[in-house]
C-alpha cells in the first residue's frame, strides 16, 4: 500500500510516498526504512522501486523528492544541495518517529548513487539510522572533483557575479536529452548513454526527474566528501552493493572506498556479477540480487533482540 504524505525540513514541505506493508496492521511496530534518490531523480523512480520492494517484504519504507527538487517545497528550485539533502534524511527519520506503528529504535537507510553517498554521510551524525544499505553508491563531490575542479569553480563564481547584477539564473542539463545529442557532442561513456536510457525514455522517465540542475549548486558539491570521517563515526551495520561493469561515474570504486573506511565491525559488500551502474536502479535480474542480499541484512540488523 502506497500513501502520498509530507514533511517538514525546515519552512519546507518535502513531498513522499509512505509504503505500508501487505497485511498492514497499525496496532504492531515495525521497522522502517528511509529510501534516497539519486541525483536528478525522483521519489517514483529507484528509491520507490526499493521502498516498494521493502513493503513487500515487511517494512515500513519511505521515499521521497529532494528539497528543491520535484514535488518538493524550496527555492531556488533545481538546487542540489548536500547539506539539505544529508538533512532531508533526518527530516525523514523524524517523520517515521511520529508514526506510531513505526519502531523508532528500528530505522535504517537505503540509497542509490548519490543517494547511496547521502544516506552513508547522514548516518555519521544520525545515531537514530540503525543499519545503512549503499546501492552502487556514488561520492558526487568526487565525481565532479575529477572534472577541472577550479576551472570549474571559477566560471561558478563568474555566473554568480552575472546573476547577482541581474542575469538569469542558469539552469542545466544533469544529462544530454537523448543519446543521439550524447553522441554528436562526443560523449560515449557507458554510465552516460546508461544514464540517459534510464532517465530519458519510458524505461524510467518521469515528468518531475526534468534533467535540470541549478549550476551555482556546482560550487556545494565540489567541497561534499560523502564519505570523510566515516572511520571514525560510521559505525552502524552497513551493506553495500555494487555491480561489476564499472563506468566512468565511479560507483564501483566509491562503493568500496566506503566499505574500507567504514568503522563498522558489522560490514559487507556484495558485487552483481555483470551489472552496470544503472542495472541497479531498475533491471528485474540485479535488483532481485540485490534484494537477497539487503532483506537479510536489514532483518538482522534491525532485529528486535539487537
Amino acid at each position: 500500500m502506497q500513501t502520498a504524505v509530507k514533511f517538514l525540513n525546515r519552512d519546507w514541505e518535502v513531498a513522499a510516498n509512505l509504503y505500508l506493508p501487505d497485511n498492514f496492521d497499525k496496532t504492531k511496530k515495525y521497522a522502517a526504512i528511509v529510501c534516497v534518490h539519486p541525483g536528478s531523480s525522483v521519489k517514483e523512480q529507484t528509491a520507490g522501486l526499493y521502498a516498494s520492494k521493502l513493503s513487500k517484504e515487511g517494512f515500513v519504507a519511505i521515499a521521497f523528492d529532494a528539497t528543491f527538487q520535484g514535488e518538493s517545497g524550496g527555492t531556488p528550485r533545481y538546487l542540489e544541495d548536500p547539506a539539505t539533502r544529508v538533512e532531508d534524511i533526518r527530516c525523514a527519520v523524524d517523520y517515521l518517529t511520529t508514526l506510531g506503528f513505526v519502531d523508532k529504535e528500528r530505522i535504517g537507510v537505503l540509497g542509490v548513487c548519490a543517494g547511496g553517498g547521502y544516506a552513508a554521510n547522514a548516518a555519521l551524525t544520525e545515531r537514530r539510522i540503525k543499519a545503512v544499505v549503499s546501492v552502487s553508491p556514488a561520492n558526487i563531490g568526487r565525481a565532479y572533483r575529477e572534472y577541472s575542479a577550479i576551472e570549474m569553480l571559477e566560471t561558478v563564481g563568474r555566473q554568480r557575479t552575472a546573476e547577482a547584477n541581474g542575469a538569469d539564473t542558469l539552469v542545466i542539463n544533469w544529462t544530454p536529452a537523448s543519446a543521439e545529442a550524447a553522441k554528436q557532442a562526443g560523449m560515449t561513456d557507458a554510465d552516460l548513454l546508461e544514464a540517459i536510457d534510464y532517465y530519458r525514455t519510458p524505461r524510467g522517465e518521469h515528468p518531475n526527474a526534468n534533467n535540470k540542475l541549478l549550476f551555482t549548486s556546482i560550487s556545494a558539491l565540489m567541497a561534499f566528501d560523502a564519505f570523510h570521517l566515516a572511520e571514525y563515526l560510521l559505525t552502524q551495520p552497513l551493506l553495500v552493493i555494487v555491480g561489476d561493469k564499472v563506468g566512468s561515474f565511479g560507483a564501483y570504486r566509491d562503493g568500496f572506498e566506503l566499505y574500507n573506511k567504514a568503522a563498522s565491525k558489522d560490514k559487507s559488500i556484495h558485487t552483481v556479477k555483470g551489472a552496470s551502474h544503472y542495472d541497479l536502479y531498475d533491471q528485474p535480474e540485479a535488483t532481485a540480487e540485490a534484494m537477497e542480499k539487503i532483506v537479510p541484512f536489514l532483518q538482522k540488523a534491525l532485529s528486535t533482540e539487537q
